[in-house]
């Protein structure tokens, strides 16, 4: 099985890392941090322009219906550039809601506006702290209104349309809703990252729409979440690599005692533990990249596989980062910060490491038994 990208896959790769260095570079998130804007809209009208939003819809709903393949690509370099836009929120999550389980007519009145980004998606399924369940709902509907909290929404503050994860109207399981932000209370919630927003949203018997059959939320939202998985994985993967490559150029240029610190062992150490890190996650983000594009069975699987050891890979090279750094690292001059903000927060935009850890065994073991069978 090759699990490597095509020749015009890594095309795109190249086309896409040159137009983010020129249109992304560290300056334009730090302009997100030290500003008042939720994201970056001249960046986002831009991709948007090249198609990247549209890059899985299929070209009946307007878009370019291209594999998974290329948008894990398009995932990685969005990482690596640690883009200040409500990507992931709106193609990760809502787009593949709607498209895994939309109606014709949700999918003719959402995908095509979202393709062009003139609408924005979300994906809400969190209601604070402690880890989502459907025995741990308590937004619910009533007469197709959905009343209650979720918190927090990654993008709630700019997004148009959310998925919401509710009880179901019969009171016997969870069921999904698209909702119409226009209406909703939303506040912003801090988070250590500011360059990708996120908000609490207030539902007050908000009008709401059935997506997918009734009482099936939560293995809609299951099915959701790992195909987000993947391309979170690849989104960490190439923040990964860019913090590695951060520390590398660094390392390379700061003398001491006359010759420069690559050259120390302990130096040398870090970096490699770093490389080997990043060299698992990515071999487990193509095991993830293949499961989603063939919509194997081994998804499940291969998703947490990814997500966790993504996951454990971007924390350690941004840590690794700041301390190659030494001291300067940690001033708010440096760009050592960027990674670790956006580590940390992917860290737990999807459930945290341990939640998906628990995913990952559960897998296993599923995987396991259907192989004795």
């Amino acid at each position: 099985m090759n699990f490597e990208f095509s020749d015009e896959q890594n095309q795109l790769r190249d086309q896409a890392q040159a137009f983010l260095n020129d249109n992304c570079p560290p300056a334009t998130v730090r302009k997100i941090l030290e500003g008042d804007a939720s994201y970056d809209k001249h960046l986002w009208e831009s991709i948007a322009n090249l198609g990247w939003l549209s890059t899985v819809i299929p070209e009946s709903h307007g878009g370019l219906g291209l594999s998974y393949y290329e948008l894990v690509v398009i995932a990685e370099e969005l990482g690596r550039a640690l883009a200040p836009i409500p990507f992931s929120s709106s193609v990760y999550l809502a787009s593949e809601a709607i498209l895994q389980f939309g109606s014709d007519a949700q999918k003719q009145k959402w995908l095509p506006r979202i393709a062009t980004g003139e609408a924005i998606g979300t994906f809400a399924f969190s209601e604070g702290a402690g880890r989502p369940s459907a025995a741990s709902l308590k937004t619910s509907v009533t007469d197709g209104g959905v009343s209650g909290v979720k918190y927090p929404v990654a993008d709630g503050d700019v997004a148009d349309v959310a998925v919401v994860v509710t009880t179901c109207e019969s009171g016997d399981g969870a069921s999904l809703y698209l909702v119409d932000l226009s209406d909703v209370q939303r506040d912003v919630v801090s988070t250590l990252d500011p360059s990708r927003s996120h908000a609490r949203l207030t539902f007050d018997k908000s009008t709401a729409e059935l997506l997918g059959p009734a009482g099936n939320g939560w293995v809609m939202t299951n099915q959701i979440l790992d195909r987000a998985a993947v391309l979170f994985a690849w989104e960490q993967v190439g923040g990964a690599q860019a913090a590695l490559e951060q520390a590398k150029a660094y390392a390379m240029e700061r003398y001491a005692f006359g010759r420069p610190i690559a050259g120390f062992q302990a130096i040398k150490h870090k970096l490699a533990n770093v490389y080997v890190k990043n060299t698992l996650a990515r071999s487990n983000g193509y095991y993830g990249a293949w499961a989603l594009d063939e919509d194997n069975a081994e998804l499940p699987l291969a998703a947490a596989t990814a997500r966790v050891s993504a996951t454990q890979a971007f924390y350690f090279a941004s840590k690794e980062n700041i301390q190659t750094h030494g001291g300067m690292g940690f001033t708010w001059e440096f760009d050592c910060q960027f990674f670790y903000r956006r580590a940390k927060l992917l860290s737990v935009n999807i459930g945290s490491e341990s939640w998906w850890q628990d995913r990952l065994i559960t897998a296993y073991e599923q995987s396991n038994q259907a192989d004795a069978a």
